[in-house]
């Protein structure tokens, strides 16, 4: 799942200085990464993630006659889209060393979201360990960032979304899904839920931002 990256500005903060390289010179105003930076922080991108997850959910709950495939697809085309989420929100990391995780988990998305729409990987099982490995790795990581980021706004939020993934991992690796139709209710049912977690974070991180805007003079005295 897609997380905020680091705390939001204080209120009455003014805007920090463009990031410097090695010789101190900012980067460029169209610089490709610096772009996906301001991208991946913004609370639109985070529920854009929110609805990459729970549009395929809604899908594969109310989908007539769902087969194997259908889920097989839906389940690819999350997979790789929030892959995509990911490796953007990966540059709104900080530091180079914070954004290796995030990049090798959007590589892991993108991976398992290939496995899942190749045809000979198409069964109960193997649809079951992919989406569960992915959705327990993703939270853990997602825990830890949440518990080691400093003055995150609305940790609780994030905690809990990162809880909900990690539980959702084990259910699906734990729980047998003998049948087609008992591994779609399973899995539609833990998208929905993952994605209004995101939404929920979305709009917290929202609510942060909003507070965190200048309503006055920057210079003014607290008293």
């Amino acid at each position: 799942m897609t997380v905020p990256r680091g705390p939001a500005p204080r209120t009455g903060q003014q805007q920090a200085p463009p990031r410097t390289g090695d010789e101190g010179v900012p980067p460029p105003p169209g610089d490709p990464a610096e772009i996906l930076a301001r991208l991946g922080r913004s609370w639109t991108w985070i529920l854009g993630s929110a609805a990459a997850t729970l549009v395929p959910g809604v899908l594969v709950l109310v989908w007539p006659g769902e087969t194997l495939h259908v889920l097989a697809v839906l389940i690819g085309l999350y997979l790789l889209v929030t892959g995509a989420f990911r490796f953007v929100g990966s540059f709104a990391r900080r530091e180079p060393g914070e954004r290796l995780p995030e990049l090798l988990l959007a590589v892991l998305y993108v991976l398992a979201g290939v496995l899942c729409l190749r045809n000979p990987l198409q069964t109960v099982a193997a649809l079951s360990l992919i989406t569960g490995i992915v959705w327990l790795v993703s939270g853990i990581l997602t825990l830890y960032a949440a518990i080691a980021t400093k003055n995150l706004p609305h940790r609780g939020i994030v905690l809990g979304a990162a809880l909900l993934a990690v539980v959702a991992g084990i259910v699906v690796l734990a729980l047998p899904a003998d049948s087609a139709r008992a591994l779609t209710r399973l899995l539609g049912l833990w998208l929905v839920l993952l994605g209004l977690a995101e939404v929920a974070v979305a709009l917290a991180w929202r609510a942060a931002l909003a507070r965190s805007r200048p309503t006055g003079p920057p210079d003014a005295p607290t008293g």
